[in-house]
């Protein structure tokens, strides 16, 4: 019962010592700032994007479009 109580609070230290890393640090913010990691840096997959998300919120007037889903504004 000991040996399996040992094994238990090891695997819950290891695991809660996995998440102390967690996070950006200050040298690593640098790569984020470069345009091609931005949401919107490829001009076509936000208008497929765009394209999908009116589509699918035609029928609520997604994006401040009026009208049904029908395609007739």
């Amino acid at each position: 019962m000991r040996k399996i109580t040992l094994v238990a609070v090891s695997l819950l230290m290891l695991g809660a010592g996995g998440c102390s890393s967690l996070g950006v640090e200050p040298w690593e913010k640098g790569q984020f700032a470069r345009s091609d990691m931005a949401l919107d840096s490829e001009k076509l997959d936000l208008a497929l994007d765009d394209h999908i998300y009116f589509s699918k919120e035609g029928s609520s007037g997604g994006r401040a479009f009026a009208g049904g889903g029908c395609g007739c504004n």
